[in-house]
This record gives structure tokens, sequence and C-alpha cells, in this order.
């Protein structure tokens, strides 16, 4: 009882220690369980008609398009910019599948298995399918059985690990091209819809056949705007201002970033090049005497020995001269040359032969060297099946293996080497001209910055950021140091680099998260250290009016000059009384009518050849304000043709002109029109 006595007297003290505690519990439970609420940025690329994309299945499909990548170039080292284009061509292809798909859903419109099948691998695929390189023949011809082999081979069994890679990488290439036809022809799909709502019809085929039947020749005077001086027009700021709120819409803009930067170039130091040359010296009587060159050379050298054959033409530079010179034998060897920051030695291996600069060769695939008697039978007789595409290729085109046997091999000669589980054949069709060969052991050393030199380099741009740490220090030090102050201007969030700077990208990513005036860390960019500062932030959806006020000064210019040319030239009762006041001459333009784009020498006058074909002939015309100046335009003849407008003919073509344009301008307003969040720049 004395307990509960106690709770009773401190009851308010405990009501409030345990409200406390409850709010504390409660908040860490909505913390943790809402976790991936606050890190909502960090899960998510972006966000699409309502519809979240994930980091992973971006990832995914990065991974994806990547593979595809290396299938069709044969390529492995992605470099920035073609990463970068991966990364863009992803996220058009997610934003095309979300706001054309949910658009084609509200119509009931889809792409079924059996049309997809079709586009795919039916009698006729789609143009992407048949423009793959890997389903041609060796005549550049699209190969429906090379097709349906390789869509067999998705399905087999792995007889090992190295097969069962090669055919998750086919299935990924594979999974790729089909989504790509299935999101393509439901493009066209769409777009043959709207075609068939918004083609040409009868009022305007007869109103375009009726423009090109009316056709005048004029003669006019024109005074150029820049004839009359800034000195005497005024420009207030209303001006501007009622400009530009005309004209508003049209200055909708992204975020843009602009900032300066300064370099610090990542080279070898004095000491850099001192222990290269030491290195090298030390290496150079072995280098000179050893039987085991490919074991000396290759653990060390920038350049490995594998017995190539060098010409006049491959050689590097540095050797040329000596290698080819008379009398050269195996065994001779070079004194240390340097030369464009490389310390290097050589040593004749081989010399006084020649060989071919290149081979003809035609290759086919044997699944066992079984069939290699009756291939060839068939090669001899001219009788080449598949394979009757042939390629010249030089030597370093070529494994070492094959490289051996078909630059020392003779014409004609059929060799094979080992592909997988079964070999391929070659024949050498043709050799060219025979020249001067050597083999050359090359040991090389290429300066570079040591790690010594590096932690330098850097010290010295931290210290720059340190010391300078705001707008006006960053730009009076760079200053006082002779350094070169570089501009990169409108930088929006997801642009891959600045200016020509390598590796730039995290840049960019700073520079939309920091304030106007901040000075950034250092970033490694190539072999530069940069240090930068943000000078301008926009994020308005707007320009500025200050931002535009040189091109709105100039229009709102335009136009008052206009205004005076017009009073001037409006009294004038003829032509030549215009071109007298205009002190210009007078000219012609002929075959004038309403599809012309151009208006004789002057260019393109829209409302001036408005002007033109609705003068009666000889009319004289009022001034009318065009691009460059005021015209006065007098009509000399007129002609208007009789003859029925071919309707059909005239819609025929307008539906054609209609065609180039609206694939694109339906997907344009679609995503223009779509809610759309990219956050990419979170990432990359």
């Amino acid at each position: 009882m004395a307990s509960l006595q106690k709770i009773r007297e401190h009851g308010v003290l405990l009501l409030i220690i345990v409200g406390l505690a409850m709010l504390a519990f409660i908040m860490g439970d909505f913390m943790n369980s809402g976790s991936s609420f606050f890190h909502r940025s960090e899960q998510y690329v972006g966000e699409i008609e309502g519809e979240d994309i994930h980091i992973t299945d971006f990832e995914n499909a990065r991974e994806q398009l990547t593979e595809v990548y290396k299938i069709e170039t044969g390529r492995n080292d992605l470099d920035e910019e073609l990463q970068s284009n991966i990364n863009n061509q992803v996220w058009q292809l997610m934003l095309m599948q979300h706001t054309l798909g949910a658009q084609a859903q509200k119509i009931g419109m889809d792409v079924t298995a059996d049309e997809l099948a079709d586009k795919c691998f039916g009698e006729h695929p789609h143009q992407i399918i048949a423009q793959r390189p890997a389903f041609r023949d060796q005549s550049g011809q699209f190969n429906r059985v090379a097709l349906i082999q390789f869509l067999a081979g998705l399905e087999q069994a792995a007889q090992d690990p190295e097969q069962a890679q090669n055919i998750k990488q086919a299935q990924t290439y594979w999974m790729y091209w089909e989504n790509a036809v299935r999101l393509t022809w439901l493009q066209e799909k769409y777009t043959d819809l709207l075609q068939e709502l918004v083609g040409a019809n009868k009022l305007d085929a007869e109103q375009n056949g009726k423009a090109a039947q009316t056709n005048v020749n004029v003669q006019y005077v024109m005074q150029p705007y820049y004839s009359v001086p800034d000195s005497v027009i005024k420009i207030s700021n209303s001006d501007i201002r009622s400009l530009y709120k005309q004209k508003k819409e049209q200055y909708k803009q992204e975020p843009t970033r602009s900032l300066e930067y300064v370099a610090f170039n990542i080279q070898p130091s004095e000491t850099d090049f001192q222990d290269a040359e030491a290195w090298i010296k030390k290496l150079q009587e072995e280098f000179n005497t050893t039987d085991d060159i490919a074991g000396v050379v290759n653990p060390n050298s920038d350049i490995i020995y594998n017995g190539q054959n060098y010409s006049d033409a491959t050689i590097p530079a540095m050797f040329k001269e000596w290698a080819f010179q008379k009398g050269r034998k195996a065994g001779d060897v070079t004194d240390l040359i340097f030369e464009d920051n490389t310390y290097a030695l050589g040593r004749i291996m081989q010399a006084g032969y020649t060989l071919a600069d290149s081979v003809e060769l035609r290759g086919t695939i044997l699944a066992s060297a079984d069939q290699l008697d009756s291939l060839q039978r068939e090669w001899k007789q001219g009788k080449f099946g598949t394979s009757e595409e042939t390629q010249w290729v030089t030597e370093t085109m070529l494994s070492r293996e094959i490289a051996d046997k078909a630059f020392e091999g003779q014409k004609g000669a059929i060799f094979t080497v080992p592909y997988g589980t079964g070999v391929q054949a070659i024949q050498i069709v043709n050799k060219a001209a025979a020249t001067p060969k050597v083999k050359v052991a090359i040991l090389s050393r290429t300066v570079t910055p040591s790690s010594k030199t590096y932690a330098a380099l850097y010290n010295e741009a931290k210290q720059f950021v340190v010391n300078n740490n705001t707008e006006e220090k960053f730009k009076a030090a760079a200053e006082e140091g002779n350094m070169e102050i570089e501009t990169a201007y409108n930088l929006q969030k997801n642009t891959n680099k600045v200016n020509d700077l390598q590796q730039s990208r995290a840049i960019v990513r700073w520079a939309n998260k920091a304030k106007e005036g901040a000075v950034s860390d250092v970033f490694e960019c190539g072999e530069k250290f940069v240090v930068a500062v943000l000078t301008e932030v926009k994020d308005g959806e707007y320009r500025s009016i200050n931002d535009v006020q040189a091109e709105l000064r100039m229009e709102v210019l335009r136009d008052k000059r206009a205004d005076i040319l017009i009073k001037k030239l409006q009294d004038a009762e003829t032509l030549q009384e215009a071109a007298d006041l205009a002190s210009a001459e007078i000219k012609t333009a002929e075959g004038i009518n309403l599809n012309s784009y151009r208006f004789g020498d002057a260019g393109m006058e829209p409302a001036v050849i408005g002007a033109a074909v609705s003068l009666n002939e000889g009319e004289l015309s009022a001034p009318v304000k065009g691009m460059q100046g005021v015209y006065v335009l007098q009509s000399v003849s007129k002609q208007t043709s009789e003859a029925e407008v071919n309707v059909e003919q005239e819609i025929q073509q307008l539906n054609m002109r209609y065609s180039y344009s609206l694939p694109y301008m339906a997907l344009n307003l679609i995503q223009e029109k779509a809610d759309i969040t990219d956050n990419r720049s979170n990432f990359y």
C-alpha cells in the first residue's frame, strides 16, 4: 500500500516519464520500420507515372545492356562515355516502357505472345533482329537458319561451367533484343493508330494543293534593321518585362550549375625519372645476355615479347632506324634510349628474313577434326558452303598460334587450331608481297608518377582547398599562382562530364548538392587533380529575366526598328519611291507560293511570302515586317492554275510527311506530359 501511495504522490511525474518513454519507443520503432522512407533516395533511381524504379532493377538492366555491347562490339573495356550512354539508353527504355505502356494499356493495346514470336523469329523478323551481326551470314545478309540455331542453343544443357556461362550470356543477349522488339512494335502499332486519327483529310489536301497552284513573281525593296542606329531607340525595363511575360513559356529550363576549376597535372617528378633509369640499367646486362629473353622481358617490360615479326611500319619508331640497318644480326643490342618519357633497350632476336605484311584467310568452325578431309576437298574444288567470305588480316589481328601458321604457311594451305570442343579450319587464300622483317625484344619503361609523387601532388591540391575555401579566395589564389581557371557552364544533374575532363562525373554530382560559392574537395580526373568552385546555381522552372535579357533586348530593338522603318516607308506610292526612301535597290523574287521556304535571295521570310501571294497583280503592298528588315512588295505577275487538285495524291504526300515526325512527336509528348522523377544523379 505504501508503494501505491508513492505512485499517487508522484503520479504527474511518472506520467511524464512514461509518456516520454512511450514517445521514444514509438519514434524509435517508426524510425526503424520507416527506414525505407527516410532512405528512399538511396533505393530508387526514379519514378515514372507513379511506379518506382528500384536501383536493383536499373542495375540489372544496365548489366544486361552492357553484356549486349560486349557481345556486339567484342570489347570488354567499356570507357566512361560508353557507360554513360548505356545508363541513358536504359533510362530511355524504361521511360518508353512505362509511359508508352501506360497509354497503350488505356486503350487495350498490347503485343501478344504470337505477335512477338512472329516478329522475333518468324519468316520475316523485325529489322531489329535482322540487323544483328549474330544472325548474319558471311556475306552480311540475314540468315534465319543462324537465328534458329542460336535459339536452339539457348535451351541446350551445358556440359561444363564455361559452356554454362556462354549459354547464360546468350540468353541475356536474346532477352534484351526480344524486349526491344516488343517495345518497338508496340510503338509502331500505337503510332500507326495515331496516323489513322491525325492523318491528312480532304480539306488538308485541297488547301495544300491550292497553296502550290498560285505562283507569283514580285519586285521588292528591303531596308535592313541594322540601318536604324541604336542611338535613336530607347528601350525601357518595362519593354523587356512585357516581352519576357509574353515569351516566358519558351524559357522553361532544367536545373543547371556553372563552375570554375583549376587543375594540378599528375606527372612524374625528377626522382621518378632517376628511379626508372636506374631500374632499366640494373637489368641491362641480363637483358643483353640471357637465353630466356621472354623470362626477363615479360615480367618487367611495358612491351611483352611474343615473337612478333616487325616491319619498318610496325616497329616502335625509336627502334626503326637501328633495327633495319644493313648487316643487323641476332644478338645486336642498343644503348639505352630515352624518348617520349620512356627508357628502352632493344635486342635483335632474328633478322635477315622476309614475310608478308598481310594474308587473306577463309575460315569455318568444324564440330570435329573428322570433317576436315571433306572440307579440304570442297575448298580445293571451289565449293565454300557458308564460308565464302574472306578477310585480309595483319599479324597483330591474330593470336600467336594462328599468326605463325598463317604467315609462315604457303598460299592455298589449310591448317587447324582448337576451338572449344571442335576445331577451326583456316585456309590461306592469298598473301601480300614479302617484305623485310625482324624479331626484336624490347625492354621498356614509361616513366609514371610514383606513389610518393602522387601523394605530394594530392597534398598540394588539398592544401589549396584548405587555404582557399571561398570563391573570392579561390580566384585570388589561382590568379596569384598563375593557374589557368577553366569554366564549365549549364551542367545538368545527369551531365556525364565537365568539359573534356576524364572521369569528372563526380564533380557534377558534387555541384548539384553544393551551395553557390562552395569550393570542392580534390577530385581525381584522369591525369589531373581538380578543385572547383560553384559559381552559379539555377533551380527555377524558368530562366530568369536576367539570363535572357540580352536576347529580349535584341528582339525589342528589332521591333522598335521595324516600327520606325514602317512609318518611314508607309507613305510611298510606288516601289521606286520606297527604294529611294530606303536607299535600296529593287530586287525580284520569282515563283513564290505558299509552300515556298525561301523568299528570293532574302532567305526564310514566311510573313513576306504570305504577303506576296495575297497581292493582286500590279498591287503595291504596305510595309511588311520581316526577319531581316522591312519590305515593300509589288506583284509583277500572278498565275493560278485551274487544274483540279489530286486529293488522293496530296493526302498521300502529307501523310508521308507526317509519318517521319509523328512517332517522335508522339513519344516526346507522352513523356513530356508524364509524371517523371529522375534520381539517377544520386547513383551515377
